[in-house]
């Protein structure tokens, strides 16, 4: 409760005025998935002074949208952790759907808060209003973002605006339903039929976790699929249905109408930090070779970015199509599942340095948890140094349960959706 009280505080002074101040609300309410939010005035005068939202990532970062009374839009970052000094800017490298970077600067208000001005005309908001995923890189770290639900939000905060500027505050309400009609009305019936639209595909990778035909992919592979099929390297594609996802954790399980004859192992006991780790997957498919691709690395690294614990990371290459497949130990068992892969434009324009094979993969922790709650059985395996055996053989076993997976979205979606990697 300390956390949630404290966050709303950060919200209501962020927006405030042009210095520390202290703001009235919220009036009204935002509720869109699991950001809060609503009008603010200010504590003085009462004047209405924004509208805004904010969720919390598992981080512990405080993330804010807002939208100021004379029509400008912010960005706040807060957390407790941080020990920040008020009034001294410094460089901030904003990514959205691995497009290039908006180098801006970032405003401390306090010692743990951060304010990111974003002109209404500008790319940078233009951007962010499309965009499923955002990166922050400032002073060394770097923050990743999920933007699924700003489609909901920025429609929410600007109808707040109007309404409040409009009706003042005494008449606010649920600002996400009353934001809704416009945007959801059907056309009129005497209008023409809109002109069918193209279908567009991405691409991923999965691989069979069981023997009644399950597979496990990340999310972001199938996230907004009209139609979801796979194949095994040299076979016809089936239809996959979606079984069960977790947008949190990026994990997808999937169905195929009949069983693979092959099915993956999943390790029991975590790998340890520098043993070799073998990934296989299809990127770039229809650019590079139709086959999936082998590559050889270490696990570098026990945890992910902001030493978030549910990942792997990996110096084994990879590439966008690889995500959602099979990471092995050495003796062929899976030890995660591929992610994500460092964004090495982005951190070379903000540290002058190209990172070098850091990418990353789900732990097999959370791949578990996940197919138990899915009431999935799947197969399990104990690391024996008796079971190492060569990439080859790794990878000629993993050729009858690995599959191409690939999304076909209408043109619509498909820009929302941003790419498949």
């Amino acid at each position: 409760m300390r956390v949630v009280v404290w966050a709303v505080v950060a919200t209501a002074w962020l927006f405030a005025s042009a210095t520390p101040a202290s703001a009235r609300g919220p009036y009204g309410s935002i509720t869109v998935g699991n950001w809060k939010g609503g009008a603010f005035t200010n504590d003085k005068d009462g004047a209405f002074t924004h509208c805004s939202a904010g969720t919390t990532y598992q981080s512990g970062i405080f993330f804010m949208v807002a939208i100021a009374n004379n029509g400008s839009w912010r960005l706040g970052f807060a957390h407790e952790s941080w020990r920040l000094t008020p009034g001294e800017a410094f460089p901030l490298a904003l990514t959205f759907d691995g497009q290039p970077a908006f180098n801006v600067y970032g405003m401390p208000l306090g010692t743990q808060l951060v304010n990111v001005e974003m002109p209404v005309n500008s790319a940078l908001i233009n951007q962010f209003r499309k965009a499923r995923q955002m990166t922050a890189f400032a002073q060394g770290q770097l923050f990743q973002f999920n933007l699924n639900q700003t489609a909901q939000l920025l429609p929410a905060l600007l109808n707040c605006v109007v309404s409040v500027k409009k009706n003042g505050v005494a008449s606010a309400g649920e600002f996400a339903l009353a934001a809704k009609p416009a945007a959801a009305a059907a056309p009129s019936p005497a209008a023409p039929s809109p002109p069918q639209k193209q279908a567009k595909s991405g691409t991923g990778t999965g691989f069979v976790v069981s023997s009644a035909g399950h597979v496990v992919t990340n999310h972001h592979v199938i996230n907004g699929c009209n139609e979801i099929t796979g194949n095994l390297s040299g076979e016809a594609p089936v239809k996959l249905r979606l079984v069960s996802g977790d947008e949190t954790n990026d994990l997808a399980l999937l169905q195929a109408p009949a069983p693979f004859k092959d099915v993956a192992k999943i390790r029991q006991n975590p790998i340890p930090v520098g043993n070799g780790v073998v990934a296989i997957g299809y990127p770039y498919h229809g650019l590079l070779t139709s086959d999936f691709t082998v590559t050889t690395g270490i696990v570098s690294s026990l945890s992910g970015i902001l030493n978030d614990t549910r990942f792997l990371q990996i110096s084994a290459a990879v590439q966008p199509g690889n995500s959602g497949g099979p990471l092995f130990d050495l003796g062929g068992s899976v030890v995660g599942v591929v992610a994500a892969k460092l964004d090495a434009v982005t951190v070379a324009r903000a540290t002058g340095t190209i990172p070098e094979n850091i990418n990353f993969a789900i732990k097999t922790g959370a791949l578990r948890d996940f197919l138990d709650n899915s009431a999935v059985q799947y197969q399990t395996a104990e690391w024996r140094d008796s079971l190492k055996r060569e990439t080859p053989e790794i990878a000629k076993d993993a050729r009858g349960y690995t599959l191409l997976i690939v999304c076909k979205v209408n043109e619509q979606a498909a820009g929302k959706r941003g790419d498949t990697k």
